[in-house]
């Protein structure tokens, strides 16, 4: 696993170390994220199921990130927030607090292939989140690093880990519009 972070460079754009494990993440799409294959904007639209080896009683964050922003060679904007959840009992997302609705991948057009980061962090504790909470729309998701989120919770290194790549598809226009409206 650590071989394909390093390949794709997600290591060391995003994280400094590959986690242990692999965080299994799939859509009702029927695709799965599976360490860097490609996957279009259209089949990663909704919500994904994302499962990790938890701890019962632990607590976790888990964060999609895009470091290609707005194109892997000018990643101006690096990391674009596509999905913050804190606070995540063991595997139950859905009761965790929602910091950044979950946004599919959407790259510019003619800006390639992108990197989309599913990172999970065990949490020391329940923590008390103190930046603002994101609406579904572009304000507030530019330039805002894991590494930053997880030096400010003291969550350490992700336990858990999977990217899946993606470029501009027939989709990304109704997103970019759901998300300006």
């Amino acid at each position: 696993m650590s071989a394909k972070f390093a390949e794709h460079a997600v290591v060391p754009d995003v994280i400094d170390q590959a986690p242990a494990a692999v965080a299994e993440v799939s859509w009702s799409s029927g695709v799965k994220c599976e360490l860097g294959n490609v996957l279009t904007p259209t089949a990663v639209k909704d919500v994904p199921t994302v499962t990790w080896p938890a701890e019962d009683g632990a607590f976790y964050t888990v964060i999609m990130t895009d470091p290609d922003a707005p194109s892997r060679q000018n990643p101006k904007a690096r990391e674009w927030r596509h999905w913050l959840v804190v606070n995540v009992r063991g595997n139950d997302i859905s009761k965790g607090l929602l910091v950044a609705p979950y946004v599919g991948s959407g790259p510019p057009k003619d800006t390639g292939l992108h990197r989309y980061c599913f990172l999970v962090y065990k949490q020391p504790g329940e923590i008390q989140y103190q930046d603002p909470i994101l609406k579904r729309d572009f304000n507030g998701r530019a330039s805002t690093k894991a590494r930053d989120v997880a030096a400010k919770y003291n969550l350490g290194d992700p336990v858990a880990g999977n990217f899946f790549q993606a470029e501009w598809d027939d989709y990304v226009p109704q997103l970019m519009k759901e998300l300006s409206s």
